[in-house]
């Protein structure tokens, strides 16, 4: 079979696509005049979206000291770039959330991306970071989306490469390439490329297996390598088909870091994850 991943892609990006919105606001975001006050307008205008913003804003992942009653005040607090980050988030899961899957657990899939998530805005945070905290968050949250797509698209080639990964305790992107020519970072890289989502995104999720390749955003992608990695080390957040690491064996390419800060960070990501998994998934806890 002649498999690419842009032919994987394309069928599914034909019937499913991210909410208008999310393009309306990004195209206000690319203009140097917008203000606030259109920004919050502009979102007003989901009814849907409005009230689930104001969900997560009011979260304890959040912790704000009072009630965020607008969306202008929202935007505020946030900023408008990572309240854009936080629609696409909320968007993206729940396009999925509808896809039917037989192969894997979708709970803990879900899980072990939030978890992704959390702690990649931990170690961007750490780091001082001035990307945006929920760019980072949004990265780990989709780093293997692509994976959704295979088990939907190729169920009995992904069987294959799973039950190869399972028996034989190798890394499950080895036994896809091995499978399908391909893995799941390409294909979930492709479908982002696909939706004209940021370049550093696409790079973060093609590279989060070998940031080491990653022609540019190498930052992005070593974040993303480290995340799913202290993903992984965790019992909360540990992918079915993921390589457990001891923290003292992680490779550490970020002048910063080393095992006790990734200890300490993990330590965070633990205390956040059960918010993070209500804020995303309401009522999975």
């Amino acid at each position: 079979m002649n498999l690419e991943p842009k032919t994987l892609v394309s069928g599914f990006v034909h019937l499913t696509s991210l909410p208008e919105i999310h393009q309306r606001i990004s195209n206000m975001l690319s203009s140097p005049n917008f203000s606030v006050n259109e920004l919050g307008k502009l979102i007003s205008q989901d009814p849907g979206l409005s009230a689930r913003l104001l969900k997560i804003v009011n979260s304890p992942f959040y912790g704000f000291p009072s009630t965020i009653d607008t969306i202008s005040r929202a935007i505020t607090l946030i900023g408008s770039r990572d309240l854009n980050d936080i629609i696409l988030a909320t968007s993206v899961t729940r396009l999925f959330q509808g896809i039917p899957n037989d192969l894997v657990d979708m709970d803990s899939f879900w899980r072990h991306s939030i978890y992704t998530a959390v702690a990649a805005r931990q170690l961007a945070k750490y780091l001082q970071d001035d990307t945006g905290l929920e760019h980072y968050f949004l990265i780990g949250l989709l780093h293997d989306v692509g994976s959704l797509l295979i088990y939907n698209k190729i169920p009995e080639l992904a069987r294959e490469a799973l039950l190869r990964s399972r028996y034989n305790h190798i890394e499950l992107r080895q036994t896809e390439l091995e499978v399908i020519g391909f893995d799941h970072a390409q294909v979930g890289s492709e479908l982002l490329r696909a939706w004209r989502l940021p370049p550093s995104l696409v790079t973060a999720v093609e590279f989060h297996h070998q940031p080491g390749l990653a022609p540019d955003y190498g930052h992005h992608a070593e974040i993303a390598f480290l995340a799913n990695s202290l993903a992984n080390s965790s019992t909360l957040g540990k992918s079915p088909d993921g390589k457990a690491m001891p923290l003292k064996k992680i490779t550490l390419n970020l002048p910063g870091l080393n095992t006790q800060a990734l200890k300490e960070i993990q330590e965070l990501a633990e205390q956040q994850f059960e918010h993070a998994l209500e804020m995303v998934l309401p009522g999975s806890n």
